[in-house]
C-alpha cells in the first residue's frame, strides 16, 4: 500500500513514548502523573498559603481590573447576554455592508435581557455600556405591545438614534477586541508595550494569523513575521538571553496546508521557512517560540523544530524554543524529549508551558471520527495536575530548560513559587494581553515574589483577531475561568486555592462521566418523543491517520496483503466462472484490474425471486430480536475486515483513505442504529380498549425487496439497504452499481457469515436497464430501494405504476442540485474551507455535494480571491496516496459528461479557477476540479455529479428571490447557510424546501441517526435513510383483535373489588 509516496524516518524512542500517550487511558495517565507529585500535606498548606496571599492581594488593588474585564465578569459566557456579546465580537466588524451590520446589531441585542444587568456592576464603565444596551435593545425589539408611552419613546429615539446604536455597538466591540491586542502593527505594538515595560514585564510578540488558506496569506504572513523581527531588532534594549524580546509564530500560518497527511512536502517546506525566520532572529538578538496548535499537528510540528533545533547553524544559540501544551495526555512526554533533546545536542532552549487553547475542539474531533479516546484529559483540575508534573520536570532540567510558565492561575503560581523557593532558578510566568494582569503585576512589583513575567502580546489587525479572539472570550469569560473567579468576591479565598490534587480525590471517576468515551456518545440517545432508547448503540470505530504508529503498521502488515488481491462477484452465490467474467478495474489507473464480475442473465431473476419467495415466511417469523443480533454481528466483521474494505474501496470505487474510513464506519452504522431502532418500533403493541378484548398492532414484512443501489457510496448504502430490508423480516434481491459490484459480493460474503440465509439475501450483478428492470418488473417482488439519478427513478416508478397485482412502495433517494447560502456575516475562511470541503472533496461524487454557492456581492470579490488560491493548494491524484484531495470520477463516461460540461461551462460563465492534473493522472479517469461564476440558476437545468462548483453573486434584499429560485429548481437535498445572524438563519430555513440543512459547516458527511439523509421534490421519496422513520415503510401493520370473554366470560373485570 502506498500511503506515503517515500518511507518515513522511523520515530526515537522518545518519539514513540509520545506517540504511544497520544489516546492514553485518562485515568492510567492522570495517576501517573499524579504519582511524579509527592506533594505532602505540610507542602500542600504552604503551596495555599502562597496563594491566598496572592488572591488576596489581588482583590485589595482596587485599580487592577480593567473596564473590559469588569465587563465580561458582569457577562460571562453562561449567561445568555455574554454569549451575545462574544458573537458581536467575533462578526461584527468585519461585515463591510450597514444593512447586514444592523441586523446583526438587532439579532444579538434583542436576544439579551439586558436590563437585568442594570447597575450590578461596581464598574461605571460597565454600568454606563448595560443603559446603552438595555436602551438599543428596546429600540430595536418589536414595541407593538408596548404602552402608548413607550411607543412614543423608543419610536423618537428609533428614528434618529438607529445609525448612533450602530456606531455605538461598534465602537464597544472594537475596544473590547483592542483589549486583547497590544497593537495594530509591531511598531505600534512596541510604542503600547513601553508603559508595561517600565513596571518590568518581558514581551513575547504574536503577530496575528493562523491557519492560512492561500499559499499568498501564507506569504503575507511570513513577511509580517520577518518585518516584526526586523523592527524588533532595531530597538534597543538592555534583555539578553533568555530575557530578550521573543516573538511567537503559528506554523499553521506559513503555510496553507499545514497537515499531517501533507507531511511529505509540508514539513520539508515548513523547516526552511522556520529556519530563515530563526537566522533572521538570531543575527537581531530576538528569541523565537513555536507556538502549539491542535493535537493532530503535534507530531509534525515536532519533525520541523527538531530539524531546526539541531541544525549546525544554531549550534552556538539558545534562541529557539515550543509551547506545550498540558491538556494533552502527551505533554509529558513530549517534555522529556526535549530534555532529552537539547542534552543531545548540549544546548539550552526555551519552553513556554500552556494549558491549552483548543479543548473544545479537541474533544468533538474525536467523537466525530470515533477515536478509540480523546487526546486531552475531560477535567479542568487533571489539566491542573498535568501542568504541575509538567511543572516540576521543567524545573528539574536546568542546565537545558529555560521554563516559561504562562498561567492566570494563582494556585499554579504558588505551587511554581513553592517548587522554586530558596533554589536559584530561572524561569517565567507569562500572561496573555488582557487576562490576568492585577496577579502579574504582584508577581514583578512584590519584592516577596519578585518574578519575571512576560506578556504574550499579539500584533495585527481585526480581520486577523477573530480566531484569537473567540478563544480569548472563551478563556476570559467562562465562570470557570480563574481570570473571572479571582475577580468574584462572592468565590471564597478557600475554594480558589485547593489543591487539583484534593480536588480529583473527591470525584468518584477521573475521567469525566459527562464526556462519553467516542464510541459511547449514543449511549443516551433519545427518540424525538424524549423516551430514552432501550438499546444504546455503540459508535462505530474511527482510525486516525494521524497516529504514525498504527498508520505505518496498518500499511505495512494489513493493507500490504491486498495491494495486487483480486476479488471475484457472481450472483446468487453460484460458482465462479472466470471465463464468463468481466475485469473490474482501477479508475485511479486503469491497467490495475481489483478483480473479476460474472454478470446475471435475465433467467437468473425467477430462479432469484423463487428462491427468496420460498424463505420469506421462515425468515419474517424469526423475529426482530434474532435478525437484530445478526445486524449487529455483521456490524463487527465489517469493522474486523475494514482493512480489506478500505483497500477495496480504494481500488474499486477510487476512494481516497478519510473516505474509504468514513464508508465503512458508516455501513457499521446502519447496521448497528437499524438493529436498535427494530428492537424499539417492530415489537408488537398492545392497544388500549374496551374490557373483555386484548387489541395487537403488528409489524410485518412485506415480503421480497429489490434494493438497487449505486457506486458512489457501493458499501454504505448498499448495506444500508440490506440492513433495513433484513431486519424487518424481508428478503432480498440486491442488485449493485455496474461500476462496483466487488465491494457489494464482499459485503454480502458478510452478511452471510453473520448467519443471513443465502436464499434471504441474493446477489444480482449486471446492468440496470437489464437486470433492474426485470426484478421490478417481477410481480413477485414486493418493494424497490433505489439510490440513483432522478430519471432512473422515474422509470422505475413508471415501470411499478404499469405492473398488475398489488401496489408496492418505492423509496426512492436521488441527486440535487445543492446550495449553499452565504451573508457578509459569515467568516470568510470557514466559508471557504467548508466550499472546497463539500463542492470537491470525494471529486464531487457525493448525492449532497455542493454544485452552487451564492455569495452575498458585498464579500463576493474576497470570496472569489480566496477561493481560487484555495483550489490551488489542492491535490489531484492516486487516492492510494494520503497527500491525495481529490480522486479520480467512477469511469469514462462519467469523465466526458463533466469535461462537455466544462466546455459548456467556458462558453456560458465566467472562469474563475481549476485545480491541477499531475502526470500520474493520465492513466485515470480524473477530471479537474473547477469553479465558474454564473450569471443566473437558469443555467443549470440538472445536477452535474461531479467537482464542479458554480457560484452566484446576489444582493442582500434578493436574499429571498435567490431561494425561491432555487426552490423553483425542483430539487431538494442539501442545503448550507453560512451566517452570523439567528434570524436570518431562521428565515432561510422556513423558506427553503430540502431534507438536510447544514448551517455554518460543511454539507457532506450525513451521520446516521444523526443528521438522517434523504430530499423532496425531485430529490428523492423519503423516509431518511438512517432515521427513525425509515423501517415503518419496509413493513406491513396488522391488528388481531380477541374477544376474551368468548370462552367463559370476563374473569378480569369480575375480579375487580
Amino acid at each position: 500500500m502506498f500511503i506515503f509516496k517515500n518511507i518515513l524516518p522511523e520515530q526515537s524512542s522518545y518519539r514513540q513514548k509520545i506517540t504511544q500517550h497520544y489516546y492514553a487511558d485518562e485515568a492510567v495517565c492522570v495517576t501517573q502523573l499524579m504519582n511524579q507529585l509527592q506533594f505532602s500535606d505540610a507542602h500542600k498548606k504552604e503551596i495555599q498559603t502562597i496563594a491566598a496571599d496572592l488572591i488576596t492581594t489581588v482583590r485589595e488593588e482596587k485599580n487592577g481590573q480593567t473596564a473590559v474585564e469588569a465587563l465580561m465578569m458582569e457577562y460571562d459566557l453562561s449567561s445568555e447576554e455574554g454569549t451575545v456579546l462574544m458573537c458581536l465580537a467575533e462578526a461584527l466588524l468585519r461585515i463591510p455592508d450597514k444593512e447586514t451590520e444592523d441586523l446583526l446589531i438587532k439579532d444579538k441585542l434583542t436576544a439579551g435581557d439586558w436590563e437585568k444587568h442594570i447597575g450590578a456592576s461596581e464598574s461605571t464603565f460597565v454600568n454606563l455600556t448595560t443603559r446603552s444596551l438595555s436602551l438599543g435593545s428596546s429600540v430595536l425589539a418589536d414595541q407593538s405591545n408596548a404602552n402608548i408611552f413607550k411607543k412614543c419613546w423608543y419610536g423618537l429615539v428609533s428614528r434618529c438614534g438607529e445609525p448612533m446604536i450602530r456606531e455605538a455597538v461598534r465602537r464597544s466591540m472594537k475596544i473590547m477586541s483592542e483589549h486583547f491586542v497590544l497593537g495594530r502593527t509591531i511598531d505600534e505594538a512596541l510604542k503600547n508595550a513601553k508603559p508595561l515595560a517600565k513596571k518590568g514585564y518581558l514581551f513575547s510578540f504574536d503577530m496575528l494569523g493562523e491557519m492560512a488558506r492561500t499559499q499568498a496569506q501564507a506569504e503575507h504572513y511570513f513577511m509580517a513575521y520577518q518585518n516584526a523581527i526586523k523592527v524588533m531588532g532595531e530597538v534597543p534594549t538592555v534583555s539578553t538571553g533568555f530575557l530578550s524580546p521573543s516573538i511567537s509564530i503559528k506554523l499553521s500560518a506559513l503555510h496553507p496546508r499545514y497537515e499531517f497527511a501533507k507531511q511529505e512536502t509540508v514539513v520539508p517546506f515548513l523547516i526552511k521557512r522556520l529556519k530563515m525566520l530563526a537566522i533572521q532572529a538570531k543575527n537581531v538578538g530576538v528569541y523565537i517560540t513555536v507556538d502549539a496548535e491542535e493535537a493532530h499537528r503535534l507530531d509534525i510540528s515536532l519533525d520541523i523544530f527538531e530539524a531546526v533545533f539541531t541544525d549546525p547553524e544554531f549550534a552556538n544559540w539558545d534562541g529557539l524554543g515550543l509551547a506545550v501544551q498540558a491538556y494533552q495526555k502527551r505533554a509529558y512526554s513530549v517534555l522529556e524529549y526535549l530534555i532529552a533533546l537539547a542534552k543531545k545536542h548540549h544546548k539550552k532552549m526555551c519552553v513556554r508551558l500552556v494549558k491549552g487553547a483548543y479543548w473544545d475542539t479537541e474533544i468533538k474531533i474525536a467523537q466525530v471520527g470515533g477515536f478509540k479516546n480523546y487526546p486531552v484529559f475531560t477535567r479542568k483540575v487533571s489539566t491542573d495536575i498535568s501542568y504541575l508534573a509538567c511543572s516540576q520536570l521543567l524545573l528539574s532540567a536546568q542546565e537545558t530548560i529555560y521554563p516559561q510558565f504562562a498561567t492566570h492561575n494563582a494556585y499554579t503560581i504558588a505551587a511554581i513559587l513553592w517548587m522554586t523557593r530558596d533554589k536559584n532558578r530561572a524561569f517565567e510566568f507569562q500572561s496573555l494581553q488582557g487576562m490576568g494582569k492585577p496577579l502579574h503585576n504582584v508577581l514583578i512589583t512584590s519584592k516577596k515574589y519578585a518574578a519575571a513575567s512576560r506578556v504574550y502580546a499579539p500584533v495585527g489587525q481585526h480581520q486577523d483577531l477573530l480566531p484569537y479572539l473567540v478563544r480569548r472570550l472563551l478563556e476570559n469569560g467562562a465562570n470557570s475561568s480563574f481570570v473571572h473567579q479571582i475577580a468574584n468576591h462572592s468565590i471564597t479565598v478557600d475554594s480558589l486555592t485547593q489543591s487539583p490534587l484534593e480536588l480529583l480525590q473527591s470525584y468518584t471517576h477521573i475521567p469525566n462521566p459527562k464526556i462519553p468515551l467516542p464510541k459511547d456518545i449514543f449511549e443516551n440517545e433519545k427518540f424525538s418523543d424524549g423516551k430514552s432508547v432501550l438499546t444504546p448503540r455503540k459508535n462505530s470505530r474511527g482510525f486516525d491517520l494521524t497516529r504514525l504508529d498504527e498508520l505505518s503498521h496498518f500499511a505495512d502488515h494489513e493493507l500490504m496483503v491486498f495491494e495486487k488481491h483480486q476479488w471475484q462477484a457472481a450472483p446468487m452465490h453460484a460458482k465462479f466462472n472466470l471465463d464468463a467474467a468481466k475485469p473490474v478495474t482501477n479508475p485511479n489507473n486503469k491497467s490495475d484490474i481489483v478483480g473479476f464480475v460474472q454478470l446475471a442473465e435475465t433467467a437468473d431473476v425467477s430462479i432469484a425471486l423463487d428462491k427468496a419467495k420460498s424463505a420469506e415466511f421462515a425468515w419474517d417469523q424469526l423475529g426482530v430480536e434474532k435478525r437484530a443480533e445478526i445486524l449487529e454481528k455483521t456490524a463487527d466483521l465489517i469493522e474486523m475486515h475494514r482493512a480489506e474494505l478500505f483497500f477495496l474501496l480504494i481500488r474499486e470505487a477510487g476512494k481516497f483513505m478519510p473516505d474509504a474510513i468514513a464508508e465503512v464506519r458508516e455501513a457499521v452504522d446502519f447496521c448497528r442504529y437499524y438493529a436498535k431502532i427494530a428492537r424499539e418500533i417492530l415489537a408488537d403493541v398492545s392497544l388500549p380498549g374496551p374490557t373483555g378484548e386484548s387489541n395487537v398492532l403488528r409489524m410485518h414484512a412485506l415480503g421480497t425487496l429489490i434494493c438497487v443501489s449505486p457506486w458512489n457510496f457501493p458499501l454504505a448504502i448498499f448495506t444500508g439497504q440490506m440492513a433495513a430490508s433484513l431486519v424487518t423480516g424481508n428478503c432480498v434481491i440486491a442488485k449493485p452499481a455496474t461500476q462496483t459490484p466487488l465491494i457489494a459480493a464482499r459485503a454480502v460474503e458478510l452478511f452471510y457469515e453473520a448467519g443471513v440465509p443465502e436464499a434471504v439475501l441474493q446477489l444480482m450483478p449486471g446492468s440496470g436497464g437489464k437486470m433492474g428492470n426485470a426484478l421490478i418488473a417481477d410481480e413477485r417482488s414486493n418493494g424497490v430501494l433505489f439510490t440513483g439519478s432522478t430519471e432512473t427513478a422515474k422509470t422505475i416508478q413508471l415501470t411499478l405504476a404499469n405492473r398488475k397485482g398489488a401496489i408496492v412502495p418505492l423509496i426512492a433517494e436521488t441527486g440535487g442540485i445543492n446550495a449553499m447560502l452565504v451573508d457578509s456575516s459569515a467568516l470568510l475562511e470557514q466559508v471557504v474551507s467548508d466550499v472546497m470541503i463539500s463542492a470537491f472533496g470525494s471529486a464531487g461524487q457525493r448525492c449532497s455535494a455542493l454544485r452552487v454557492v451564492c455569495v452575498q456581492d458585498d464579500i463576493a470579490d474576497d470570496f472569489l480571491q480566496m477561493l481560487q488560491g484555495a483550489m490551488q493548494t489542492w491535490d489531484v491524484g492516486n487516492t492510494a496516496f494520503l497527500q491525495t484531495d481529490v480522486g479520480p470520477v467512477i469511469d469514462a463516461a462519467a469523465q466526458n459528461t463533466l469535461e462537455a460540461h466544462i466546455d459548456y461551462m467556458h462558453k456560458n460563465a465566467r472562469f474563475i479557477a481549476q485545480m491541477h492534473l499531475s502526470p500520474e493522472t493520465k492513466n485515470g479517469t480524473f477530471v479537474a476540479p473547477t469553479a465558474f461564476e454564473i450569471p443566473n440558476l437558469a443555467i443549470l437545468q440538472k445536477e452535474v455529479f461531479g467537482p464542479i462548483l458554480h457560484v452566484l453573486c446576489f444582493k442582500r434584499k434578493e436574499l429571498h428571490d435567490v431561494i425561491d429560485q432555487i426552490n423553483n429548481l425542483g430539487y431538494g437535498l442539501t442545503f448550507g447557510i453560512q451566517s452570523r445572524i439567528g434570524t436570518t438563519i431562521d428565515e432561510i430555513q422556513k423558506r427553503i424546501k430540502t431534507g438536510n440543512i447544514y448551517v455554518n459547516r460543511t454539507m457532506i458527511g450525513a451521520v446516521v441517526g444523526v443528521q438522517p439523509f434523504g430530499g423532496c421534490g425531485l430529490s428523492g421519496t423519503g423516509p431518511k435513510a438512517g432515521g427513525p422513520h425509515y423501517l415503518l415503510r419496509l413493513c406491513r401493520e396488522s391488528t388481531m383483535t380477541v374477544n376474551t370473554t368468548a370462552t367463559g366470560g370476563n374473569a378480569q373485570l369480575l375480579a375487580l373489588e
